[in-house]
């Protein structure tokens, strides 16, 4: 007995027709019977009274369609579910980022990557980028977005695709260094700055574009999220330099009401962003789509943000 020979055996007592059965199933008629014939082989055992051309199920067919139709149902929905997933219509995607693109990049990145995919559940959180490779690094999403750290990783617990671009100088829209194409740390010599906390290598790389000009680096205020200055830049209390994307989530948020302009800063803080997947958990089609989507819209705020030479 095996699930062939049920699925007909079924449409047979569903129809009460071999000629039916066959055209449902889309098969020929010999071959309908010669499935029924080798089920009741299989079984040593009559499903049907023959007569002429009519089949007349015995009880026992009528015992053997209850105990059998629950599993086919079964079966026929989880064909349909992979079917679904196969074509990245169906499924679940979890994803952690750090807090700048999860304000309003990835949800409405995540809104229309979901819009026609009703059966795809997602779940956005948003966590520290230490905190991404961590849950990442457990295998507890399948796609992590946080900044880029060079540090080698003990062992490797994800993989990690990484896209490189540089830091732009957030300055209030009044401030006489707005009017600037491009802003220096010489410029900057001792003027109060917002950065992020001095264990983050943005720090350390800010301290050393401004060592290199022999420029003060004045800190007034430091967050350890680049969002968090961005209110301290409105009210001309500092200037701070950022990364593109923040300035992305600052920009999408204010729309008309902006009052910070973001210039190319020298010289040059590199900042990473990288996109993490588990490595002892194969990604699903969909996720793999996404991430290969998400990519391209990442590189795409990058370049739409980053102001002209």
């Amino acid at each position: 007995m095996n699930l062939q020979q049920l699925t007909v055996f079924r449409e047979v007592m569903k129809t009460g027709s071999v000629s039916q059965a066959a055209r449902n199933l889309h098969r020929t008629q010999p071959a309908v019977s010669a499935s029924i014939k080798a089920l009741e082989a299989d079984l040593d055992m009559t499903l049907f009274v023959r007569e002429g051309r009519s089949l007349t199920p015995v009880p026992e067919a009528h015992y053997l369609l209850s105990e059998v139709a629950e599993t086919l149902d079964k079966l026929s929905i989880a064909e349909q579910n992979l079917h679904a997933l196969r074509d990245r219509r169906a499924g679940q995607l979890r994803i952690v980022s750090m807090p700048g693109p999860s304000a309003y990049m990835l949800p409405e990145f995540v809104s229309r990557f979901t819009a026609d995919r009703p059966d795809v559940k997602v779940t956005v959180a948003t966590r520290s980028s230490p905190q991404v490779r961590n849950l990442i690094s457990a295998q507890s999403f399948d796609i992590g977005f946080c900044d880029h750290e060079e540090q080698d990783q003990p062992e490797r617990l994800f993989h990690s695709e990484t896209i490189y671009s540089t830091c732009l100088c957030a300055v209030p829209k009044n401030h006489p260094l707005a009017q600037k194409t491009a802003i220096t740390a010489s410029d900057l010599d001792g003027e109060p700055m917002g950065a992020l906390q001095p264990t983050h290598s943005t720090f350390v790389n800010t301290a050393a574009a401004f060592a290199k000009q022999d420029a003060r680096f004045n800190i007034r205020v430091d967050t350890q999220y680049f969002l968090p200055l961005f209110p301290f830049v409105e009210q001309e209390q500092i200037c701070a330099v950022v990364d593109i994307l923040s300035a992305y989530a600052y920009l999408r948020s204010k729309e008309s009401a902006v009052a910070i302009k973001f210039l190319r800063f020298e010289p040059e803080v590199p900042f990473g962003y990288s996109i993490l997947t588990p490595h002892q958990r194969p990604l699903s089609r969909l996720a793999k789509e996404f991430v290969g989507q998400w990519k391209a819209e990442v590189m795409n705020a990058l370049t739409q943000t980053t102001p002209e030479s």
